[in-house]
């Protein structure tokens, strides 16, 4: 999902940049365009880019805590344990 975040994001700032150098490339199919369509259809593919990368990221995290957690759980399986020593039977 990173990578879709990512795209995303490249997305927005093409579709930025190319409509506010030429609009009627992006809104080919009006007759005048405008500039303000642009800026909104950029905002909102970066708020979609925002979401999704944090999500992802989110995602990650709660992975590595989950493989962090699985690895303590095994250790704690084979835990060496040591015998008291028998004092009742000392010599004396």
């Amino acid at each position: 999902m990173m990578v879709w975040a990512i795209n995303m994001l490249v997305l927005s700032i093409g579709i930025l940049i190319v409509g506010m150098i030429k609009p009627n490339w992006i809104l080919f199919w009006m007759d005048k365009p405008v500039r303000m369509p642009i800026v909104v259809l950029s905002a909102v593919l970066f708020m979609v880019f925002a979401v999704m990368f944090g999500e992802a990221t989110k995602e990650k995290q709660q992975e590595s805590n989950n493989s962090v957690q699985q690895l303590n759980e095994s250790k704690g399986d084979v835990t060496p344990t040591v015998e008291a020593a028998d004092l009742t039977k000392v010599e004396k």
